[in-house]
């Protein structure tokens, strides 16, 4: 079996989400800084001083700055980030799904829980009603899209349909009964 992910992508990923807090911190810590120069030095004025206007522009800008750089950044940069580690997280704890489907095609991508991912559309054989079904299993767009073929069966293990392992079943050869896997009468 080819696993996607290993433990330590979690640990990079936590890593990375700790940095860009950091960051974040820092701007922060120096907007708050300037900001508290700039009204300590507007208070020390003396009443109707030339100088109050320059420190109320300055103020307003250095505000809107702050304004422009917190929006784009926790809103797209860090929340990405920490989607992708909620992601791995739930991956390390959640419950797995083994299955063995014939492979139809690759879809668009799309954008499960903040994470960009390829979709892989498999047939399943629905029980009820005898017919088959498409499913799709999410592929990480940060790693490489593993080689399935179009007809080529494929065992496949994933959480909450987010692909995690995978095995490419050559034809004819016997599958392996897994403990997970329910095996129906003949």
């Amino acid at each position: 079996m080819v696993k996607l992910y290993e433990d330590f992508d979690l640990w990079e990923a936590t890593i990375q989400r700790r940095k860009i807090f950091c960051v974040f911190l820092a701007v922060t810590a120096a907007f708050l800084g300037g900001l508290i120069a700039l009204v300590v030095y507007y208070i020390s004025l003396p009443y109707q001083d030339s100088n109050q206007t320059w420190v109320i522009a300055v103020t307003c800008v250095l505000t809107a700055l702050y304004l422009c750089f917190c929006f784009p950044f926790m809103g797209i940069k860090f929340k990405r980030c920490n989607c992708y580690c909620k992601m791995l997280r739930f991956i390390s704890v959640g419950l797995k799904e083994y299955s063995v489907m014939p492979f139809v095609e690759i879809d668009d991508w799309v954008t499960r829980d903040g994470v960009d991912v390829n979709v892989a559309v498999f047939f399943v054989k629905n029980i009820k009603k005898d017919e088959e079904m498409r499913r799709q299993i999410f592929v990480d767009g940060e790693k490489t899209f593993p080689p399935f073929k179009e007809g080529e069966q494929v065992r496949v293990i994933s959480q909450g349909n987010l692909l995690i392992e995978y095995e490419l079943i050559e034809n004819g050869a016997p599958e392996q009964s897994s403990p997970n896997q329910e095996i129906q009468p003949e």
